[in-house]
């Protein structure tokens, strides 16, 4: 059975300040995080794991924005519905392509091999994965509570 449009699910449009919004508060949360774990693992001073995962960060808030940006036009094409198993397709293809950039930064900062910070972007991985799964799906609950918020003052305010 096929779908016609009116039976996909609604993909909500995110404005550019939204995306960067949505980008820096992940980031953000995640610099918090993984610093001060990542300076008592490795060894390094705070400042210099810091410093690592801004720039890290930084890499990564671009690359969130422009993942979902076509991420979201796919969706929008094929008209499917974020379910658990989507949503971890959608983590892991995100933070796939983001190993192909960190890892050469990660060795490079921490004068480090290739290898070596590969197998340390493994183990930031597996802290992310669900960390990417749960903020996008508690960011998307509360979006969708603040839209529904709005839809409906709009609403009253048409009927006053």
């Amino acid at each position: 059975m096929s779908q016609t449009n009116h039976d996909r699910p609604a993909v909500p449009s995110k404005s550019f300040k939204e995306r960067i919004l949505h980008a820096s508060l992940f980031e953000v949360c995640g610099v918090i995080m993984i610093a001060p774990l990542l300076a008592w693992i490795m060894g390094h001073s705070l400042g210099m794991m810091g410093a690592m995962t801004v720039m890290i960060s930084t890499v990564a808030m671009i690359w969130n924005m422009v993942y979902n940006a076509l991420f979201d036009r796919l969706r929008a094409r094929l008209g499917f519905s974020m379910t658990l198993g989507k949503r971890a397709l959608h983590a892991l293809g995100f933070e796939g392509g983001l190993i192909l950039a960190v890892v050469p930064l990660a060795a490079w900062w921490l004068s480090i091999s290739l290898l070596e910070a590969f197998l340390l972007d493994i183990g930031i991985l597996l802290l992310f994965l669900p960390y990417t799964m749960l903020f996008n799906w508690a960011y998307d609950l509360v979006r969708e509570r603040v839209m529904q918020r709005r839809l409906s003052r709009c609403g009253e305010a048409s009927r006053s």
